[in-house]
């Protein structure tokens, strides 16, 4: 039997040997505990632990996400939308799917405008007719013929121009805008203005004169004369229309045309 002197010998420097190989450690041999782990086994445990810790952070759950949610598209106001065309082929799409643009009377046209887009002279009536309706176009009735004639007695075709109306949409039975129609349009029409730039504009028509230079009055205060209007120039005349019923009206119309041909010529209209 070996010397129990020698068996604790022994474990001393099996003790110390594993000391200086692995670092102090210490032995708890009471009853119920568990045996010490081995390094390697140490080793594995921690390796598996991160693992699981790694995982954990992979799988988050979305309480403790930061969701991120794209800000709602902000609806334009009519007034931004108008603003934002920049060519009068998006202005004549945002009239087309305009509502507040139509009258009273169902299934008609859009009728936006017809003419040279860079023309530095520009005429403006008041509504389109059943003509110009049908045809999409304004002025091609029998005042719009009136019109092109007049237009040509001063030296103008009527591809050098450019022709619209106040309102957009025939009104039933011709009928003349009403106020809240008129504006309504206003808007659209101070762009469509602003995109050709026309140095002149003949309003034909009390409505039209009225409506653009805001003023209640009666046509035969506001024609004969220019009057400014967003940095240009604005005459009013008789509406062709108006000529074809009363006849005195055209001699005051032809004085007023030549006046705009001689103004037209000073401010080096193309």
């Amino acid at each position: 039997m070996s010397d129990p002197k020698e068996l604790i010998e022994k474990a001393e420097r099996f003790i110390k040997q594993q000391q200086k190989m692995y670092g102090d450690f210490s032995l708890n041999l009471g009853e119920g505990s568990p045996a010490p782990k081995s390094l390697n086994q140490q080793r594995d445990e921690n390796a598996e632990a991160d693992q699981v810790k790694e995982s954990s952070e992979d799988y988050d759950t979305p309480a403790t996400q930061k969701s991120v949610q794209p800000e709602p598209k902000k609806e334009l106001s009519t007034a931004e939308k108008i603003a934002a065309c920049q060519t009068l082929d998006e202005l004549q799409a945002l009239c087309k799917e305009s509502d507040e643009l139509r009258t009273d009377l169902e299934g008609t046209n859009l009728v936006f405008g017809v003419g040279d887009p860079n023309a530095d002279l520009m005429i403006v009536g008041e509504a389109p007719g059943f003509n110009e309706d049908k045809q999409g176009e304004p002025f091609v009735g029998e005042a719009g013929q009136l019109l092109d004639k007049i237009m040509k007695a001063i030296n103008f075709k009527r591809e050098d121009i450019y022709i619209a109306n106040i309102l957009k949409h025939r009104p039933p039975n011709n009928r003349d805008p009403k106020p809240e129609e008129r504006q309504r349009s206003l808007p659209y029409l101070l762009r469509q203005i602003e995109l050709i730039d026309p140095k002149l504009i003949l309003c034909v028509g009390r409505i039209s004169a009225t409506t653009l230079l805001d003023k209640n009055t009666s046509l035969s205060k506001l024609r004969g004369e220019f009057h400014p209007f967003h940095g240009r120039e604005l005459m009013a005349t008789y509406h062709p229309a108006a000529l074809l019923r009363n006849q005195q009206w055209k001699r005051p119309t032809w004085e007023d045309v030549q006046k705009l041909r001689k103004r037209y010529d000073e401010l080096g209209g193309k």
